[in-house]
């Protein structure tokens, strides 16, 4: 199966954006093995003045990383703290919350197809 792009977007609080940046600076190990070794992969945030936070991750199985972490205390407690910092997750964790959006344009792929 071919690696799937995903890219996702939510939205931090703009009075929280620099403690959120700071967090992120300094994500915990056992965090960054648990999503390296449940198939994340090219894991990237990036996160605008207004609190836009686009996130972006290939993996070969989006449903199996997802729930991969979802089995991690690890994940449980990183979760419960990044909740506060978002808007509109409507009850849910970011890493559920979050809206997945849609690919309209690769360039790799356009040009293989020429």
């Amino acid at each position: 199966m071919p690696s799937q792009r995903v890219c996702f977007r939510l939205r931090v609080k703009t009075d929280r954006i620099e403690e959120y940046t700071a967090r992120h600076s300094a994500v915990w190990i056992d965090m960054l093995r648990a999503l390296h070794d449940t198939g994340w992969r090219n894991y990237s945030l990036f996160l605008g003045d207004d609190g836009l936070l686009i996130g972006y991750f290939e993996t070969d199985d989006l449903q199996a990383a997802l729930d991969g972490m979802a089995s991690r205390e690890v994940n449980a407690r990183w979760q419960a703290e990044m909740s506060e910092f978002f808007v509109d997750l409507d009850g849910s964790t970011p890493d559920r919350g979050f809206r997945q959006l849609a690919e309209v344009f690769n360039l790799d792929n356009q040009l293989q197809g020429h």
